[in-house]
């Protein structure tokens, strides 16, 4: 069984997940800087309350000294100020002279003795057993030598009150602490509760269902950025399965189809060979190699065309070009053996983002098929459609029938009318035509032509200003 490897002792206190880690880490820090400022304040807390009994008593020495003065003391001395209870008035000689009652029978409070430069002075004394540590403040009553001097205060405020304003501290530190780190949980929580969202969807596609996408969360924060990049990979990762899923559906379908079709020519051309060898007397060695040569050519024309169907998927983008659709009509039919035959309606300046060399085949194979079955006349027509170039060939054949303007398309396809099969044609023609359309984001349509024939309709998506520089670019490299 295998064993876990021992943590160290600050791994064990590290929380395992990041919404924790923050928590812990805002706490931490939120205790860095409570503790030495609840400490400043508690000082200041102090050494306020130590001024404030300082106040007071210098304002009963005060007090008691201007009395002093004026020959108006009394003995027991009244304190004219709550809470300074002791009042002494030393003579020159150290002796008590007068005092109040809770000061009576105690020997001098201090042996503070101001100074006329100093006459005033703030002293904590804890000489007086029996009264403990005590506030006072030190009075000349005049600035002569033998003067008297004033003490007044009060004990020093009880332990229980300086723990009373620490233990408040530290509870409403306690408490900070402890609201910073809830809110810290919560508000984590709530961020990062759209990356667990995205974890969880993830976790849930699988290969076959590439299709699904993670929860995008409004704005433009990391976590909407990081949900965009992960669908973005998503989307490429579908498309990419797509592509491979497509590639060997076009593999299978070209084994399938090149066994099927190679076999007539195959064994027409193995027939022929064979019944020569066994004849040879009675062999024609011209006619012979003629319809070898025949099968031959026939092998390479079903081959070529098979082999082009299986490449215009993974048809180069860059190899595109912006070129004017009726440009390259008028050069097509130009090159054909009866152009004469077909009528041509160009409206000029329709371009299109395309491979030249392909659009030039789609033409050609229409073309071809309304040609193989037009009684007299074929009429091209290239015309503007909305954001659409529409490429349409009309023959004034036999048409095609609504039930087969799909199927027509097929490989290989056998119709009734034989439209998309006859002599001189490999039965590939129009599939490559709406192949070559769909690598290029257009379309082949079958229908009927005004005549009653067969009419051919291929769109292809306009090309817009920008496509001239991209074009250019392309060209470039």
């Amino acid at each position: 069984m295998p064993t876990t490897p021992p943590l160290s002792r600050g791994v064990l206190f590290r929380p395992r997940s990041i919404r924790g880690r923050v928590t812990v880490l805002v706490s931490l820090l939120a205790v860095l800087l409570l503790v030495p400022s609840g400490l400043v304040a508690g000082l200041v807390a102090h050494r306020a309350i130590n001024d404030s009994v300082w106040l007071q008593a210098r304002q009963e020495a005060t007090s008691a000294a201007a009395a002093d003065h004026l020959g108006r003391l009394t003995d027991p001395i009244k304190s004219g100020v709550p809470g300074i209870d002791l009042v002494q008035v030393v003579a020159s000689n150290h002796r008590v002279v007068a005092s109040s009652a809770d000061a009576q029978g105690l020997p001098p409070l201090s042996t503070a003795w101001p100074t006329p430069q100093d006459p005033e002075q703030d002293v904590g004394t804890c000489a007086q057993r029996q009264l403990g540590c005590v506030h006072l403040s030190a009075l000349r009553v005049t600035s002569a030598p033998d003067s008297p001097v004033v003490y007044a205060g009060r004990p020093a405020p009880a332990d229980s009150s300086t723990r009373v304003i620490d233990s408040l501290f530290a509870a409403q530190g306690t408490i900070l602490v402890l609201l910073a780190a809830s809110t810290t949980w919560k508000v984590t929580g709530r961020t990062l509760r759209p990356v667990e969202a995205i974890r969880a969807e993830l976790a849930a596609i699988n290969g076959d269902d590439l299709g699904s996408r993670v929860p995008q969360p409004m704005g433009d924060d990391e976590i909407a950025r990081l949900a965009r990049t992960v669908n973005g990979t998503l989307e490429r990762l579908e498309n990419a399965r797509d592509r491979m899923n497509r590639a060997l559906i076009q593999q299978r379908q070209f084994a399938a189809d090149a066994s099927h079709e190679l076999r007539t020519p195959v064994a027409g051309l193995r027939a022929q060979l064979e019944e020569a060898q066994l004849h040879p007397e009675e062999t024609d060695l011209n006619d012979l190699l003629a319809h070898s040569l025949y099968d031959v050519d026939r092998l390479q024309t079903i081959i070529a065309d098979l082999l082009l169907l299986t490449r215009l998927e993974s048809s180069a983008p860059e190899l595109r070009e912006r070129i004017d659709l009726a440009t390259i009509v008028g050069t097509e039919v130009s090159q054909r053996a009866d152009p004469d035959r077909v009528r041509l309606r160009l409206t000029p300046d329709v371009p299109v983002h395309a491979i030249r060399s392909q659009i030039g085949r789609a033409i050609t194979n229409l073309l071809d098929n309304a040609e193989r079955h037009a009684r007299r006349t074929v009429v091209i027509e290239v015309r503007q459609n909305g954001d659409s170039a529409e490429l349409i060939v009309d023959d004034d054949g036999e048409g095609v029938a609504e039930a087969d303007r799909q199927r027509i398309f097929e490989r290989f396809t056998r119709l009734d009318a034989a439209r998309s099969r006859d002599q001189g044609g490999t039965g590939l023609g129009l599939a490559i035509a709406r192949g070559i359309a769909q690598a290029h984001d257009g379309t082949v349509e079958a229908g009927a032509s005004p005549s009653g024939g067969g009419r051919f309709i291929l769109r292809l998506p306009l090309a817009g200003p920008s496509d001239n520089g991209q074009a250019a670019n392309d060209r470039s490299t």
